[in-house]
């Protein structure tokens, strides 16, 4: 329709004319052309990268979140292990008033920064699956949208631990975090455990281990 009024214009303020031939011809190029965006022109190939244990004397502390827009509430799960993959602390909360997804990752890895500075180590890194909040926890810039106060928390927590790191990692090597905070989610239950996960999370922590080690 859109490509039929466009030639009533032309013939109006051109003095041009273009035939049915030529329009129908237009629009299944623009069609093509829509396509052709639509479409990725390369193949990207999903890796199921696993989780690794960190180096001798390091920590790491995966996160994740679980967002129920419709009630405005998310769920945090956090585990930290060890060069050994030992799982030292799990984790979860539940929070209400929660605006979006972004805000509810951010949430999450605030949980994971302060539980890092609250274990006084050195050398303790920070992985979630969410890369806009890792981009955001590594700048050092005032960030001024709608997370940006939760953004700030951790900025602010940071400066207490010298050698915090943030890292982005995928999904496929985050799953134990995952699992705490979508379940966590859905049994509406706060759980801080020391050298163990809650029993619905112990399979998947199982295969960390072994996964990591291969």
């Amino acid at each position: 329709m859109w490509a039929i009024w466009g030639d009533r214009n032309s013939r109006i303020h051109d003095k041009t004319r273009r035939s049915g031939q030529e329009t129908a011809h237009f629009v299944v190029s623009y069609i093509k052309e829509l396509d052709g965006i639509k479409k990725p022109t390369h193949h990207t190939i999903a890796l199921d990268i696993k989780w690794r244990q960190p180096l001798d004397q390091e920590v790491k502390i995966n996160f994740d979140a679980a967002f129920d827009a419709k009630n405005r509430c998310s769920a945090s799960g956090v585990v930290v292990r060890d060069s050994a993959g030992r799982v030292l602390v799990s984790a979860t909360d539940v929070h209400q008033g929660v605006e979006s997804a972004f805000a509810a990752e951010a949430i999450a890895c605030r949980r994971a920064t302060q539980i890092a500075i609250d274990m006084g180590r050195e050398h303790i890194s920070i992985e979630g699956d969410s890369l806009t909040i890792i981009k955001k926890c590594n700048q050092t810039d005032l960030d001024k949208s709608q997370i940006g106060a939760f953004i700030y928390d951790i900025q602010q927590l940071k400066n207490k631990g010298s050698s915090l790191k943030f890292m982005y990692t995928p999904r496929s090597s985050n799953k134990l975090a995952h699992i705490l905070a979508t379940e966590t989610l859905k049994r509406n239950e706060k759980l801080y455990l020391l050298n163990s996960v809650p029993r619905f999370a112990e399979t998947q922590r199982r295969n960390d281990s072994i996964r990591e080690s291969d």
